[in-house]
C-alpha cells in the first residue's frame, strides 16, 4: 500500500509540474509541499541519470523511480511476505 501511495504521489508531482498551481490558497500550498517533501528523497538519486544533450534534457527521474519502486515491491517484498506467511 505504501509503494502504491508513493507511486501516485510521484505521478501527482509530475502533474503539478505541468499545471500552474496557485499558491495563494494555504491548503493547496500545504498539499504541494507535502507531496514534494515525500517524493524528493525518492526522485533525487534518479536525477543523476541524464538523457539528451544540454539543450534537450528530459527529466525521466519519475519514470525510473516508479520502476524502482515496482521492482523493490515485486522482487524483495513479495517473496519476503510469502516467506513470512509460510512461517506464521
Amino acid at each position: 500500500m505504501v509503494f502504491m501511495i508513493l507511486q501516485w504521489a510521484i505521478i501527482i508531482r509530475c502533474l503539478f509540474s505541468w499545471i500552474p498551481v496557485s499558491f495563494n490558497n494555504s491548503i493547496v500550498k500545504t498539499i504541494v509541499k507535502l507531496i514534494y517533501d515525500v517524493t524528493e528523497p525518492i526522485l533525487k538519486p534518479f536525477r543523476l541519470i541524464r538523457l539528451g544533450g544540454a539543450g534537450a534534457m528530459i527529466d525521466l527521474s519519475p519514470v525510473f523511480a516508479i520502476l524502482a519502486l515496482e521492482l523493490i515491491r515485486s522482487i524483495v517484498l513479495n517473496p519476503l511476505f510469502n516467506l513470512l506467511a509460510r512461517i506464521v
